[in-house]
C-alpha cells in the first residue's frame, strides 16, 4: 500500500475521533459481568474506565508536542498500533490486573481525538475549523450511541470479551486508514523537542487558555461522570437490563448532536464566546429541572434521563467553539495545546468518574447523581463567563 502524501478526507477525521469514544463506553455495560468473573467489586472494575481516562490524560500531554515536533502522521500510527496489540491484550486476560494493564495501553488510542483537531487547526483558519470540528462531532457521534448498545448485545449474546474481538479488527483497520489516507498536516514542526515542551509553560501563564481549558475540562468530565454513575442508576434504582441501559447513555448523544446541528447554524452570528456561555446555561438549567423533579419525588428514566440530555445539547453547542478557541490561544501550539487542553480535560474526568463511583450508593444514587452532574457544569459555566471577560479585556487593551 502507498503511503498517503495529502490531506485526509474528513470521513478519516471522524473515525479516528470516534474510535477513540468507542473504546471508552462500548464495554460499559459490561462491567457487572467483568467485575463477576474476575471476582472483584464493582468499583475495583470501574477502574477500568478511570484508570485509562487518567492515562489518556498523561499520554495527551505528551503526543501534543511530539506531534508538533515529529508531525501528525508517525504520532497517529504508533497510536493505533499500541491500541492493536492491548486489545489482543485484553482479549486474552485470565485476570483483572492483566486485564488493567492492557487496558492502560488501550489508552494510546486518544491520538485520534486529540490530533485530529490539530490537523483540522493546520488546514484552515479558525472559522472554518469551528463548523469542520462541528461536523466531525455530530458524525462521530453515532458512535458513542451505538457503541454501549452494541456493547450490551455483544455481552448478552458471546459474553464481554466479544467487544474485545471487535477492538483488535477496529485496530488493525483504524492502522490502515491512517497509512493510506493521513498525510502529514503540519507544515512547520518545531527544532526539538525539548524547545517544544519548553512551550508549555508559555500557555500556562495565559489566563484566557486556563478558562478555555477548564471550561471544555469540566464540559468533558461531566459527561465520562455520566458514563461512570449511569450504570448504577439503570441496575438499582430504575431496575433495567444491559440493553435499555445502552439506549439511556445513548440519548445524551442525540442531545449533542441536536446541539452541534444549531451551533453550525448559528456561530457565525454570535460568536464564539457567546455560544459556549449559551451552551453552558443549557446544561445548568436542564440538570437543575432534573434534580428538581427528583427531590419532588418524581424518580423515573424521564426525570433522570431526559435530565441528563441537557448535558449533550449544552456540550454540542460549546465544544466545538471551545477546542478552536483553546488552540487560537497561540497558533503556533496548536498540537500542545489540543494536547494539554485534553490532557485536562480526561484528567479530570477520571477525577469525576471515580469519585462519581465511589459516592453513590442505591440510596442516594437519583438524587446524587443529577447533583454531581450539576455542580461540575456550574464550575464549566462560570469558566465560560471568564473567556467573555477576558477576551473583551484583551479587545480594550488591543484599541
Amino acid at each position: 500500500m502507498r503511503a498517503a502524501t495529502s490531506p485526509p478526507r474528513l470521513l478519516t477525521l471522524i473515525i479516528l475521533t470516534a474510535a477513540s469514544m468507542l473504546s471508552l463506553n462500548m464495554f460499559i455495560p459490561s462491567l457487572s459481568h467483568m467485575a463477576d468473573e474476575f471476582g472483584v467489586s464493582y468499583a475495583m472494575m470501574n477502574l477500568s474506565v478511570s484508570g485509562y481516562l487518567a492515562v489518556t490524560a498523561v499520554l495527551q500531554v505528551i503526543m501534543g508536542p511530539l506531534s508538533d515536533r515529529f508531525g501528525r502522521r508517525p504520532v497517529l500510527l504508533i497510536g493505533a498500533l499500541l491500541f492493536t496489540v492491548a486489545s489482543v491484550g485484553c482479549l486474552l486476560a485470565a485476570n483483572v490486573w492483566v486485564f488493567l494493564a492492557f487496558r492502560i495501553f488501550q489508552g494510546a488510542i486518544i491520538s485520534g481525538t486529540a490530533l485530529s483537531r490539530a490537523v483540522v487547526r493546520d488546514m484552515m483558519p479558525a472559522k472554518d475549523a469551528v463548523s469542520v470540528l462541528g461536523t466531525i462531532a455530530m458524525a462521530m457521534a453515532v458512535a458513542p450511541m451505538m457503541g454501549p448498545v452494541l456493547g450490551g448485545f455483544l455481552d448478552q449474546a458471546f459474553g464481554w470479551r466479544a467487544t474485545f474481538y471487535i477492538f483488535v479488527v477496529m485496530g488493525v483497520a483504524l492502522c490502515v486508514l491512517i497509512w493510506v489516507d493521513l498525510g502529514e498536516t503540519n507544515e512547520n514542526p518545531s527544532d526539538t523537542f525539548r524547545k517544544q515542551f519548553s512551550t508549555y509553560p508559555e500557555l500556562l501563564k495565559s489566563k484566557l487558555f486556563w478558562s478555555y481549558s477548564m471550561c471544555l475540562s469540566f464540559s468533558v468530565a461531566c459527561y465520562f461522570a455520566f458514563l461512570s454513575g449511569a450504570p448504577l442508576i439503570a441496575n438499582s434504582v430504575l431496575g433495567v437490563p444491559a440493553t435499555h441501559l445502552g439506549f439511556y447513555m445513548g440519548s445524551i448523544t442525540l442531545g449533542f448532536v441536536f446541539g452541534i446541528f444549531v451551533s453550525k447554524r448559528l456561530i457565525n452570528r454570535i460568536g464564539i464566546s457567546t455560544m459556549i456561555v449559551s451552551g453552558r446555561i443549557v446544561c445548568v438549567a436542564g440538570l437543575s429541572m432534573g434534580l428538581i423533579a427528583v427531590l419532588s419525588g418524581y424518580v423515573s428514566a424521564f426525570s433522570i434521563f431526559g435530565a441528563t440530555i441537557f448535558i449533550g445539547i449544552g456540550n454540542g453547542l460549546s465544544l466545538p467553539s471551545c477546542n478552536v478557541g483553546v488552540m487560537n490561544v497561540r497558533t503556533d501550539l496548536a498540537g500542545s495545546a489540543s494536547g494539554l487542553s485534553g490532557a485536562m480535560a480526561v484528567g479530570f474526568g477520571a477525577v469525576l468518574a471515580a469519585t462519581m463511583a465511589a459516592i453513590l450508593t442505591p440510596e442516594n444514587a437519583a438524587y446524587g447523581f443529577l447533583a454531581f452532574l450539576l455542580g461540575a457544569k456550574i464550575i464549566s459555566l462560570l469558566a465560560a463567563i471568564a473567556i467573555v471577560v477576558l477576551e473583551q479585556r484583551q479587545d480594550s487593551s488591543v484599541l
